[in-house]
């Protein structure tokens, strides 16, 4: 069964780099396709683009559906293994937040990077042993009228976090969680001071 996001943890899982067409012919295999009508639509040789599909095979991007006969050899149909792929900020560096304040958007990436691979191990680990992996999120909006609003927000919701994790932690018996509450602006959306609040 085909997985929804598929995390790419290794290095030598990208086989080289994820280049424009390794992301298209992704793309284009969101349905099984073969080299032979790949390259048709990219406009590339059947050549070409079997060697990039053979070497995203070996990194597990692409997954065998099929071998067909067609005019005296055998077609192979691939597809993409995951409906979307991200690569883990590890594999590109360590990402630290040492000595930045929690306004800082760099202690947010940090913050968001860390989540990010201990989330994918843990869920590698999970499916290994045939478990499922519990975890929560939460997400909304909010419209700040003034900049110290934000600072405001930010100390109540850590007094509010702390509250909570005083009346839930349990040291001696309880399964370990780690909460990363972060906030941004929203992209790509016009403000819009009349929106109802969440």
């Amino acid at each position: 069964m085909r997985d929804d996001l598929d995390v790419l943890r290794e290095e030598e899982r990208l086989r080289g780099r994820l280049s424009l067409l390794r992301r298209r012919l992704l793309e284009e295999l969101s349905e099984p396709g073969s080299a032979t009508t790949l390259a048709a639509r990219l406009g590339e040789t059947r050549q070409k683009i079997n060697y990039h599909l053979r070497e995203m095979e070996k990194g597990g991007l692409v997954e065998l559906v099929e071998l067909r006969q067609r005019r005296g050899r055998t077609e192979r149909v691939l597809r993409a293994s995951a409906r979307s792929v991200v690569i883990a900020p590890t594999v590109i560096g360590d990402a630290r937040r040492d000595g930045q304040d929690r306004f800082a958007a760099d202690a947010l990436l940090s913050a968001a990077a860390r989540t990010f691979n201990d989330v994918a191990e843990l869920r590698e680990r999970a499916d290994a042993a045939g478990k499922r992996l519990v975890t929560f999120t939460v997400d909304t909006e909010i419209a700040f009228a003034e900049p110290a609003d934000i600072e405001r927000f930010t100390q109540r919701l850590a007094d509010r976090l702390a509250d909570l994790a005083a009346e839930f932690h349990s040291p001696a018996s309880g399964r370990r969680y780690r909460v990363v509450i972060g906030g941004h602006p929203v992209r790509g959306r016009a403000e819009n001071p009349q929106e109802p609040a969440p």
